[in-house]
């Protein structure tokens, strides 16, 4: 089911949390708001639940305009950052209170907990009490008390911010293994860059209520928008320069670290400053280059898969840079060259 969301706008108060967005989300996707805290993802999600009812604008399900429609009309899975379960009914019990106000029959009803359960793959725990589960174990329950009543779509608050890392990961293969299966439209908000990155169709990063950008995870971090959209979805050098020449294909920007060579065009008129950006793994680090920029090792933090590095040109830049899988040891004050390949780089316009 296609979502649209048309000039929605929802204040409390003074405090304009979501401001004229305009939003469309394709059916069958996997869908993420992603930004910092403050920023409105949570309460566009609310808005899309029924929870909040929005200022002005619209919200359109397949061909069904949802303003004004209560939570309980909108046949909408959520589930919440803090799970939500009852303390007091058993994990079947749990899965099964969405049909309970759906008037659905006892057969029906068993058939659907159990198909939730194993879904989730928690069928072997229906007779458990929530507070006999672990943190993953009860986020599994209150996703399949959401897809058990087949919701048209799938809103995700923040799901997996209280589990441990390697919880995260493991939950995170699950969410994707169950869209798949499912095909339910899903909206997710996280803050966290690496989850969206990691399973995200599309994604929309929010700042103050709006919009930056829209688009599929690849395209945002190799070509974001603007300076807080690359700075948000991951650690980001930059340099400023003015801009020498520019066309479609590419342009020439003349910067502290010297003459760089940027994919696409500029977003200035030639003469004027831009920001040329660059992310510490695609910076090309060697020891004996003929040709490249001089660099000395400010900083090294070893993390066994990479290293990581805080260099410094003899301007005084700093360029912070990741060699995957080191093997040479290289200490601070060493001297050596790193190159920065025009496919690596990305520009945006100064702030």
């Amino acid at each position: 089911m296609r979502v649209i969301i048309q000039n929605l706008s929802k204040r409390f108060g003074e405090t304009l949390a979501v401001d004229q967005l305009n939003l469309e989300v394709r059916s069958q996707e996997l869908f993420f708001l992603l930004g910092p805290s403050g920023c409105g993802k949570t309460t566009l999600l609310r808005t899309l639940a029924g929870f909040y009812q929005p200022d002005s604008g619209d919200m359109i399900w397949g061909e069904r305009p949802m303003k004004g429609v209560p939570p309980h009309e909108r046949n909408c899975g959520m589930v919440f950052q803090s799970y939500a379960l009852w303390p007091h009914l058993t994990v079947a019990e749990n899965v099964a209170y969405g049909l309970e106000v759906r008037s659905v029959s006892d057969a029906d009803k068993k058939r659907r907990v159990q198909d939730a359960l194993a879904m989730t793959r928690m069928e072997a725990y229906g007779h458990r009490l929530p507070t006999q589960l672990s943190g993953g174990q009860q986020q599994r329950v209150a996703l399949a008390r959401a897809l058990v009543i087949r919701p048209d779509l799938l809103l995700l608050d923040e799901p997996l911010s209280n589990l441990d890392a390697q919880l995260r990961l493991e939950m995170r293969e699950e969410i994707r293994r169950i869209h798949a299966e499912t095909k339910i439209t899903t909206v997710y908000v996280t803050h966290d860059q690496k989850e969206a990155l990691s399973l995200a169709d599309r994604m929309a990063i929010l700042r103050q209520g709006r919009i930056e950008q829209v688009g599929d995870p690849r395209s945002i971090y190799r070509f974001p928008a603007n300076r807080f959209v690359a700075e948000f979805i991951g650690e980001t050098n930059w340099t400023s320069g003015r801009v020498e020449s520019s066309d479609a294909a590419s342009c020439t920007v003349q910067t502290e670290l010297g003459s760089l060579r940027v994919l696409g065009s500029a977003p200035v008129a030639t003469g004027g400053v831009a920001r040329v950006g660059f992310r510490p793994e695609a910076v090309e680090i060697s020891d004996s280059a003929p040709h490249g920029i001089d660099c000395e090792i400010a900083q090294v933090s070893y993390l066994g898969d990479t290293e990581q590095y805080l260099l410094k040109t003899p301007a005084g830049t700093a360029i912070k840079a990741v060699e995957q899988n080191p093997v040479n040891v290289r200490p601070r004050g060493a001297r050596l060259k790193v190159r920065l390949r025009s496919e690596s780089l990305f520009i945006v316009p100064e702030d």
